[in-house]
């Protein structure tokens, strides 16, 4: 089938939806699902596919998969004749998320009298920001079989950092909470040459950009991070006028529950104080985006079993640390137990640790780890089915 998921996911890729609106990328699942014995339904708020593959020995236990399919805006930079070249673009690899899962649905489907219960299929839009998850949630896709699931499982590529093929994952925390933390600076606008008749809002949000770097590191354990990144801020439209406010976005990360609390109390503390200070006022706010991303300790070690069987150990490989990115499958992991794993697909040949990243416009990925992936999922699903039914495991 390897043939088939590369030609999938090359089409995919050269038309990329970004939000919650992917009917295009809907359609080609909806497509390639079309001649399985699935019980298929799509969203209302967000144009999701859920399916069902009911196990001819089910007793009702039921294993999640989940792929992600929107983009991101951007123009890409890789040269592929397969590029999109619409403004957005595939730079995170969900096109070959949603692929392997199309090739999961295929191998499954053709081995149903080894389902002891039930699979769901989870094709998820809107990951990048859009709260997809929360929406599918929201619209059932825990209980779509008829009951909550017992157990989760997706699978995230990698352009660089990993190994071609290597799994990687680990117990515990594997990636950040991210909020987003939005603040409007207001003074008095006035001719440059006179800022003594101004109040003038960038000299206080440039003290506030330096600040919450100094906040971090020294209100904040080092053991247990926080980072914040600045990556927008706007003021002022020309070099001799002051204006009369600013604005700036940043991302916040965090990796437990108190410190997740303690960021957003500190950050509105630090910019509220400099605003006082320069006699200016200031809206702040912090808005959550993605929780932390947990992976349930059993699962992890359930999966390590499943590749080495399927892969060879060889291509396990254990996170010593979490990543600082966010996942909005934490909110899958927060009501059942599961867990996600990254799958190295660095091209052939290139350096891991200089391969463009994730999200980079000239970030590629192999499509030679496709079928490989499929098959994790696939494996995954019948092995956790037949121990969660008090069959034999990995």
């Amino acid at each position: 089938m390897h043939r088939e998921l590369v030609s999938l996911r090359r089409r995919i890729h050269q038309h990329p939806e970004v939000g919650l609106s992917v009917p295009r990328t809907q359609e080609a699942v909806l497509s390639a699902l079309r001649a399985l014995p699935l019980e298929v339904t799509t969203g209302t708020a967000l144009t999701s596919v859920v399916a069902v593959l009911r196990g001819q020995r089910s007793d009702g236990r039921t294993v999640l998969l989940r792929a992600d399919m929107d983009g991101l805006p951007g123009t890409e930079k890789t040269g592929l004749d397969f590029a999109s070249s619409d403004g957005t673009m595939h730079a995170c690899g969900h096109d070959l998320h949603t692929s392997m899962l199309v090739g999961a649905a295929w191998l499954l489907s053709n081995n149903r009298d080894r389902l002891a219960g039930d699979v769901v299929l989870m094709f998820q839009p809107g990951e990048e920001g859009a709260g997809g998850a929360r929406h599918m949630i929201e619209e059932g896709v825990l209980d779509a079989a008829g009951r909550r699931a017992d157990a989760a499982f997706a699978l995230h590529v990698e352009s660089s950092r990993l190994r071609n093929g290597i799994v990687a994952c680990r117990e515990g925390t594997l990636m950040a909470a991210a909020d987003v933390l939005r603040v409007t600076v207001r003074g008095a606008g006035g001719h440059g040459s006179a800022p003594h008749l101004a109040r003038d809002p960038i000299p206080a949000t440039a003290e506030m950009v330096v600040a919450l770097q100094a906040m971090v590191t020294r209100r904040f354990d080092v053991f247990d991070p926080v980072v914040i990144t600045v990556g927008s801020l706007h003021a002022g439209t020309r070099y001799n006028i002051i204006p009369d406010q600013a604005y700036f976005e940043a991302a916040v990360r965090s990796f437990s529950p108190a410190a997740h609390k303690r960021v957003g109390e500190l950050a509105m503390q630090v910019c509220g104080g400099i605003a006082a200070a320069h006699g200016l006022e200031i809206d702040v706010e912090l808005v959550p985006f993605h929780s932390v991303t947990v992976n349930d300790a059993a699962e992890v070690r359930f999966l390590s079993d499943v590749v080495g069987q399927l892969l060879g150990p060889e291509r396990w490989e254990e996170m010593p640390f979490p990543l600082t990115a966010a996942e909005d499958f934490s909110r899958v992991l927060n009501a059942v137990p599961g867990a996600m794993a990254f799958l190295g697909a660095c091209p052939p040949g290139a350096d891991p640790a200089a391969a463009p990243f994730n999200h980079s416009a000239y970030a590629v990925f192999d499509d030679g780890v496709l079928s490989d992936g499929a098959a994790v999922l696939a494996q995954f699903a019948v092995q956790r089915l037949a121990s969660l039914s008090g069959e034999a495991g990995p």
